[in-house]
């Protein structure tokens, strides 16, 4: 196995944080571009319209279709590091909590915990769901866009400190046309992948269009399961996992499809009805434990999760007199199948507290304790908006409507210890020490609107509102069976309340309802064709919940406060775009996700942080055939008052404490300090070929996983990183090829850490989740 090398983070962001302001000041030099250094205009629908990125006064990071694809971008983890302001947390395909602006702290992502902070959108509908976003396979797509900050107004509840929007290729009438595209790659110290993608665009009639897209895509494994043994000193046992030891073993293979149809029904009225839908099927473990080697891990049970989902969308757009119309709706099934190791919990507890002694079969003989989870889970997920906007080029314009979505999540998850006798399980499940069937649903109801006025030559004022209702609601059961816990699961049962499907019985029904608003004032000053600069005060939430454990009061709704100045500028000829922003922020009873006691989630509101920082994007086009792009964001994010770990009996946040669990002052987990990018390509004339060479530089500093301070001691902290990526390539007007090589140092990124269990108890096994390893391959295409 590759060692990790030894990279000095800081030396390396002070270079990309010189690149970029060289970049600047050297296109400040007096030099006559040609017409072809022009940076590309992108147009962007973040306002709900289509406008020119350097026109919306928003802070966004938009990558175009182009560079998706010279970036050799294909989902989640691809894009992401190319956004500066966004970070993350995933231990799995389909198991990521997204952030952005430092407005984090850790722990999120359980299946009763709290919504996600950032809205995940694909096209006009969300696709965020409770556990996270949808791990879309990213092929034939116009746009990714970034939106850094609160964007309550227009875009919701999960939109509280941003939002991320995929933007579809729509079919385009009148023609016809399609591609193939194909990949085989080598992962260092790893397996093969390999690919196959394609659409096509067909015209239907005169006023309709037809688009397909296709993709199976298997991604290589590069984590090893090795040979290992386990002894149990209470149950007196050793057992191994020679049944399951496999190098490689956490493979992933997506496939999928989209279909679009754009009915042009007159000159005024278009309706576009979506159907996407794709499947993931991965195996093993995506982290590795240090102690057993570089990129290995031992597991005594199988791991792995089916992820299957479809959405079915439609828009219809329109005139209603002067007023243009909007209706958006979709509706989304999502079904995850898991299974995993759960032996850290079984050994941990037995070594330190003896729970060996409790597992015993029908005849009262001791059964080995090592257990196991098996999930299912079933998601829904139905959004409806209606909007009316002004024309765009009215002196005074508005946008408004209404917006409602209904979220439902049926949880199963058994943990099981086999052969254990029926007189410990939960009764009708056979081996389940604990059960977890449970049902929930998220509701959001808003109107929403915004109102500009352009007062004066150069100068526009923006006001805009979001009323909101959200509900939240939580019932069935959880915990142990009769025979095992006096003092939680089916001991705590409630006989007059209705039995949730095939739970023994009910031990939570509630549920939580609140208002409120949202609001955004901003002021822009056009000072040229070229130049704009603009100052936003806005405000985002989350909705509060239901606590999975019932004796522990409901969490509240944390709001967020944006004071923001920022500036879209083009410069020498429009060869150079320059945007930025910097902003301060106030996060006010942030809600917290702690594992507590038998590993059961908590969510508490924990007092109050403060973020600031800066945000920056930098395109670059000083000569015919070479551009210059990159990105960086600069975060501080800490705690402004104690975080004691409990509140009043009414939820209210304590924070005078003897000894805080994170004091004020302490740095909020999972956001770098420094995050950033640099890209360099050139393009030329090879023959008959156009033929490009482009090199890329990730960085970001080192993070904390946790908000706690002994928490911290026990994980560690994840070191900062540094990746580069390479490609080079031809193509013409038909055929492509491409070789690329991704991590082409092969560092090894501490993307996450984490234990099984609640720190205390299982520290003494800390996992890291590493970015893939050195990965080499080529990429051939055919156009038709």
């Amino acid at each position: 196995m590759l060692r990790k090398k030894n990279v000095s983070i800081g030396r390396k962001t002070a270079l990309l944080s010189s690149a970029l302001m060289t970049s600047a000041m050297l296109a400040g030099a007096p030099s006559a571009f040609a017409q072809d250094t022009t940076v590309g205009e992108i147009i962007v629908t973040a306002q709900k319209r289509a406008e020119d990125l350097q026109d919306v006064p928003v802070s966004i990071q938009a990558i175009g279709g182009e560079r998706l694809d010279a970036l050799v971008i294909s989902d989640f983890n691809d894009y992401v590091k190319f956004l500066p302001s966004v970070s993350f947390q995933s231990t799995a395909p389909g198991f990521t909590s997204v952030y952005m602006r430092g407005v984090a702290s850790g722990g999120d992502g359980n299946h009763s915990g709290s919504l996600p902070s950032v809205g995940i959108y694909l096209d006009e509908q969300p696709i965020t769901t409770i556990t996270g976003a949808l791990d879309v396979h990213v092929y034939d797509m116009e746009r990714v866009e970034a939106l850094a900050g609160p964007q309550g107004t227009l875009y919701g509840a999960s939109s509280q400190a941003g939002t991320i929007r995929l933007i579809t290729r729509k079919p385009e009438i009148g023609v016809f046309e399609g591609a193939v595209d194909a990949e085989v790659n080598s992962v260092t110290e790893g397996d093969v992948g390999y690919g196959l993608e394609g659409f096509v665009n067909i015209p239907v009639s005169d006023q309709a269009a037809l688009r397909v897209v296709g993709w199976y895509q298997h991604d290589a494994g590069y984590i090893d399961n090795v040979f290992d043994t386990r002894s149990y000193p209470t149950w007196g046992g050793t057992i191994d996992n020679s049944g399951l030891a496999e190098d490689n073993y956490n493979d992933v293979t997506t496939q999928g499809a989209r279909m679009a149809l754009k009915i042009d029904l007159n000159d005024n009225w278009t309706v576009t009805p979506t159907l996407m839908g794709q499947r993931e099927v991965s195996h093993g473990n995506f982290s590795y434990d240090p102690t057993q080697g570089d990129l290995a891990i031992a597991r005594y049970r199988p791991e792995s999760a089916k992820d299957t989902w479809y959405q079915a969308a439609m828009t219809v757009e329109g005139k209603l007199g002067s007023l243009d119309f909007v209706y958006a709706g979709s509706y989304m099934s999502r079904n995850v199948d898991s299974e995993s190791d759960y032996s850290d919990y079984s050994f941990f507890y037995d070594t330190l507290f003896g729970y060996g002694a409790y597992w015993v079969d029908d005849l009262n003989n001791p059964v080995e304790p090592t257990q196991y989870i098996q999930a299912r889970d079933r998601y829904t997920k139905e959004s409806h908006e209606i909007r009316l906007s002004t024309p765009a080029d009215l002196p005074l314009r508005a946008v408004g409507g209404w917006f409602m979505q209904n979220q439902t999540h049926d949880i199963q998850q058994r943990y099981l210890i086999d052969g254990i006798g029926t007189a410990i399980e939960v009764t009708g499940w056979p081996d389940t020490i604990w059960l977890t069937k449970q049902f929930r649903t998220d509701k959001d109801y808003a109107l929403f609107g915004e109102v500009a006025w352009d007062f004066h030559p150069g100068w526009t004022l923006t006001g805009g509102v979001r009323y909101f209702l959200a509900e939240n609601g939580l019932k069935g059961f959880f915990g142990y069976g009769a025979g095992y816990s006096t003092s939680t699961g089916e001991f705590r049962c409630d006989p007059t309340l209705p039995v949730y499907s095939t739970a023994p019985c009910t031990n939570l029904h509630k549920t939580t309802e609140e208002t409120g608003f949202t609001h955004k004032v901003n002021l822009t000053w056009k000072f040229d064709e070229d130049r704009m600069f603009y100052g936003t005060w806005s405000t985002g939430y989350r909705p509060g919940g239901i606590n999975r454990r019932g004796t522990l009061p409901p969490y509240g709704s944390d709001f967020l406060t944006n004071y923001e100045l920022g500036w879209k500028t083009m410069w020498f000829d429009r060869s150079l775009r320059w945007n930025g922003a910097v902003y301060l922020e106030r996060w006010d009873d942030f809600q917290f996700s702690i594992l507590g006691a038998n590993g059961l989630t908590e969510i508490k509101n924990a007092a109050q942080a403060r973020i600031r920082g800066l945000e920056t994007d930098v395109v670059w086009r000083p000569t015919e055939g070479l551009t210059l792009s990159g990105g960086a964001a600069w975060t501080e994010a800490e705690l402004t008052a104690n975080y004691c770990g409990f509140t009043t009996p009414t939820g209210t946040p304590v924070t005078q404490c003897a000894t805080p669990q994170a004091p004020k002052g302490t740095e909020l987990p999972v956001t770098p300090r420094f995050k950033g990018n640099l890209t360099v390509r050139y393009e030329f004339m090879l023959g008959d070929f156009d033929a490009h060479v482009q090199g890329a530089m990730v960085t970001q500093t080192d993070a904390w996983t946790d908000l706690r301070l002994v928490e911290r001691a026990i994980i560690g902290k994840q070191d900062g990183w540094t990746a580069f990526d390479f490609t080079a390539g031809i193509n013409n007007d038909v055929w492509s090829a491409e070789f690329f090589a991704q991590n082409l140092t092969d560092e090894r990124a501490d993307l996450y850490r984490y234990a099984q269990c609640a720190e205390s108890v299982c520290g003494g096994a800390v996992y890291s989740v590493p970015n893939q390893p050195r990965t080499l391959g080529l990429r051939f295409g055919r156009k038709f």
